[in-house]
């Protein structure tokens, strides 16, 4: 049976103790007694000794950690437990240097532990979204000004990235990184993962006049200071924004284009499971730990 008694730390240590534990509890999460070959779904798989398995098929050897974020790791599972704890239990996230000294890493290891972790935070939902929506966009990044001398960019810069938040009320949050905010891009996203129909709250920005043809769509005035009009407003989807950037500027300090929907979907996730037990949270993660990034794609700029 899945473990689902810690409710902190002290007791994640309590509940896995050892390595074999954490075997164990990841098996049940990701297999419930039906070990399923990673080389071939469809493979009668053998148990061999030490908590391996042999994929009859390929004849290749697995374990539990292979082709998911434990992969090739030489740190102890109980470690990476502690680590998926802390980065889902906290509000705003933790950052390398905090995370490497609470596990006794180097500040390295700790942010390659949490780039791993982060990939496992997009659990893909593609049911659309219905009833009252609250849609808008935000922009993540620094200031040219703010930067040295040196990294200083001349003429025209763009440092700031667009987000596209959609929140579905008393539901879930989606947000992606987008390229621009013109009509083309913003009614593509909404389309995508709105019923068309429902009710779409915004402000009063050009790029989203369009939507009216598809959906119930109303508007506040932030320009007239308009923030609620009945039913109508964007507070929740802002109140996002707000423990976004108050995470990433406070916590992580800084975030590059490249790796910024990683953090989105770090902070999507814990809101997204906002009320269930830290014990549940840690496992849902768990549930989706079968997205590997090697620290060479990690670190490409083509990535």
């Amino acid at each position: 049976m899945i473990n689902k008694d810690f409710k902190s730390i002290l007791e994640l240590i309590k509940a896995f103790p050892d390595e074999q534990t954490c075997i164990d509890h990841l098996t049940e999460i990701r297999w419930n007694e039906n070990v399923v070959s990673p080389f071939d779904a469809s493979s009668k798989v053998y148990n061999c000794a030490g908590s391996k398995y042999k994929c009859k098929n390929t004849g290749k050897y697995f374990n539990v950690k292979t082709n998911t974020i434990f992969d090739n790791t030489k740190l102890p599972l109980q470690k990476w437990f502690l680590a998926i704890w802390l980065v889902t239990g906290h509000k705003k996230g933790i950052s390398s240097l905090q995370l490497g000294r609470d596990l006794d890493i180097t500040q390295k290891s700790a942010w390659f532990m949490l780039q791993r972790i982060r990939q496992c935070f997009g659990i893909d939902n593609n049911e659309q979204m219905d009833g009252e929506i609250e849609a808008d966009e935000t922009f993540v990044g620094g200031k040219n000004k703010n930067r040295h001398a040196n990294k200083k960019v001349h003429g025209t810069t763009n440092d700031k990235t667009p987000v596209l938040g959609m929140i579905q009320r008393n539901g879930r949050l989606v947000a992606k990184k987008i390229p621009n905010t013109t009509k083309e891009t913003l009614t593509a996203e909404i389309i995508k993962n709105v019923k068309l129909g429902a009710t779409l709250y915004t402000d009063e920005y050009t790029s989203y006049k369009s939507l009216q043809r598809v959906y119930d769509h109303q508007t506040v005035k932030h320009s007239q200071r308009q923030y609620v009009n009945g039913r109508v407003h964007t507070n929740t989807i802002e109140g996002f924004w707000s423990i976004l950037k108050r995470g990433i500027f406070g916590v992580y300090h800084f975030t590059s284009k490249k790796h910024l929907q990683l953090y989105v979907d770090e902070f999507v996730f814990r809101y997204n499971s906002r009320t269930i037990t830290e014990a549940s949270r840690f496992n849902l993660l768990l549930t989706n730990t079968e997205n590997r990034i090697t620290y060479k794609e990690l670190i490409n700029d083509k990535r």
